[in-house]
């Protein structure tokens, strides 16, 4: 089962839980949980292979990575917590994880808060993922890694961030990272479905004003899924903006989260 962290709060029946980006772990929430813990309780998660819940070399060799599967692996921390239903707040990748598993338990989301959410590739990405499975046998992956986060997070004020994920990403192993790497082959069909249908799932994005790559894409989905989703773009911050400005950012998602309870 997948490493997580708990913070209770005896005063709320309500859960949040949040996951991560590739090549993160929990620990780019540290600044939201003081905050979210004054409201609710709080569910950290690392994903497989990333923090806490490592991976040796035999069990990266013995699955395979989909969507699907790495969405599964929420589960059972929900089911051994008793947790029925749980707010979920995602960062990039993470999004996409929990838009999956919205898709196959939509009865255990209460709500969907995805930041810097990825709901489509656009030809720059597109270019720098082929490279990227290229070469990703050949170069270390942390070369790749830093590449990627440059590319995304272009900006000085954006170095916060690129430096925290890049210092997560260390912990990896080169096998973990080629398997979740290996994901990007299937990413454009799924995207495409999530942007075609319409959960019946309060969705919030909360997105970079400076997140050229994703943005644009998210504005589209918004103003075509106008029953269940709004958008609220953070001024100045990049892709990952539960870290560069994170007091505007816990008190648009905490305002929200007690709007839908």
């Amino acid at each position: 089962m997948l490493s997580y962290t708990l913070f209770e709060n005896k005063q709320s029946v309500q859960w949040v839980t949040f996951i991560h980006g590739a090549g993160g772990s929990s620990a780019i929430w540290y600044k939201q949980i003081r905050d979210f813990q004054k409201e609710f309780n709080v569910l950290l998660i690392d994903l497989r292979g990333h923090g806490n819940s490592k991976t040796n070399a035999k069990t990266i060799a013995k699955f395979t990575y989909t969507f699907p599967e790495l969405a599964n692996d929420i589960l059972p921390v929900l089911d051994s917590l008793k947790i029925k239903k749980s707010h979920f707040v995602g960062i990039s990748l993470g999004t996409i994880l929990i838009r999956q598993l919205a898709e196959m338990y939509p009865e255990r989301i209460q709500s969907m808060v995805l930041g810097g959410a990825i709901l489509k590739m656009n030809f720059r990405s597109q270019i720098l993922m082929k490279i990227g499975n290229l070469f990703k046998y050949v170069l270390p992956y942390l070369l790749l890694y830093r590449l990627f986060a440059f590319i995304i997070m272009p900006r000085k004020n954006h170095k916060k961030s690129r430096l925290l994920f890049i210092n997560e990403a260390k912990k990896l192993y080169q096998k973990e990272f080629i398997k979740w790497f290996k994901l990007t082959a299937e990413i454009n069909p799924l995207l495409k479905y999530f942007r075609q249908i319409e959960l019946n799932i309060p969705t919030l994005y909360v997105m970079g004003e400076e997140d050229y790559m994703f943005l644009p894409y998210v504005k589209n989905v918004v103003a075509d899924h106008y029953k269940t989703a709004k958008l609220h773009i953070i001024p100045q911050s990049g892709h990952v903006v539960n870290v560069e400005h994170p007091i505007i950012f816990n008190k648009v998602v905490i305002t929200y989260l007690k709007s839908v309870e």
